[in-house]
């Protein structure tokens, strides 16, 4: 019996230092979720409005020459896998290399943002082209140099269309993988996703709306297609980077949700392992009075 309660509290005092570290995560991770979820959601009213006022520009232009609008054949697609750094998160990298696992290896080639999607990437054996590195904070700078590191593939015919594979933040509980195709831009609907979002539209006034639907007329200058070839590479620009966003605040609030659970989980499996600790010791003092009467009444 000793042996038993020797073992049962060492097993508690181990499950409540892993409990403190998973509460010490939890916190942390809150923290940097907040900070995160409000910078993801700060780019989807511009994001949106960037949307309709293209539309509105291409409306006008009669030909589209632009070369991000060109569609070709798709014998080499390139897939942009925004994946974390760090695990600890639930099952969201799990989720979303298993949709890329779903991509031909055979014409596919991909460019990975994140640790973790290297890793796997390594294991499999697919063809990468780059790895970058997405830092705590994500900046425009630094999500520029991927996406114009993906648009040069694109323009100069190394692949044929380019699909960004990322975590889109729904809300703290959901999070859902996503591949979305950036180029060719073949309709101006890449942003339409966060349309209807609460306070995705909070900022974007009716007369705006109007506007965009070409309601009211324009006047461009120098012209119709120069705007139009000098706003496109910057729509590619701050897309990729607004699904940068949604993938470090996807990964806060899985990582909090998770770190949450194991936190509870210890919290139960200490009360279990206390009270078999104290069944056992009940057990072991019962059998000691009862070994004493004995002698007791032996001696007589």
């Amino acid at each position: 019996m000793a042996a038993n309660t020797r073992d049962i509290r060492r097993r508690i005092k181990s499950v409540k230092n892993t409990s403190q570290i998973t509460k010490a995560m939890q916190m942390v991770a809150a923290a940097k979720m907040r900070k995160a979820q409000v910078a993801a959601l700060a780019g989807r009213p511009y994001a949106q409005l960037l949307n309709r006022v293209l539309k509105a520009v291409s409306a006008r232009s009669e030909e589209q020459t632009h070369e991000l609008l060109v569609s070709r054949e798709v014998k080499h697609e390139l897939v942009l896998l925004i994946s974390t750094d760090k695990g600890l998160c639930g099952a969201l990298n799990t989720n979303l290399l298993r949709e890329a696992g779903q991509f031909d290896p055979d014409k596919t080639v991909f460019v990975a943002v994140g640790r973790k999607g290297m890793q796997w990437l390594s294991r499999a054996k697919r063809s990468v082209l780059a790895d970058f590195e997405m830092k705590e904070n994500v900046h425009f700078l630094e999500s520029k140099a991927v996406s114009k590191f993906v648009m040069e593939k694109f323009t100069s015919g190394e692949v044929d269309k380019v699909t960004v594979l990322f975590t889109d933040f729904v809300n703290t509980l959901t999070q859902v993988p996503k591949a979305r195709t950036v180029l060719p831009i073949e309709s101006l609907e890449v942003a339409a996703g966060i349309e209807g979002r609460s306070g995705a539209s909070a900022s974007v006034s009716n007369s705006q709306v109007q506007d965009a639907q070409g309601a009211l007329e324009y006047a461009f200058e120098p012209g119709v297609s120069e705007v139009l070839g000098g706003i496109l590479p910057h729509y590619v620009h701050f897309q990729v980077y607004q699904m940068m966003l949604d993938a470090r605040a996807s990964e806060h609030s899985a990582r909090m949700v998770a770190m949450k659970n194991a936190t509870d989980n210890a919290k139960q499996l200490i009360k279990d392992l206390t009270l078999e600790y104290n069944k056992i010791r009940q057990a072991s003092i019962t059998t000691e009075l009862l070994e004493i009467s004995t002698a007791q009444m032996a001696l007589g």
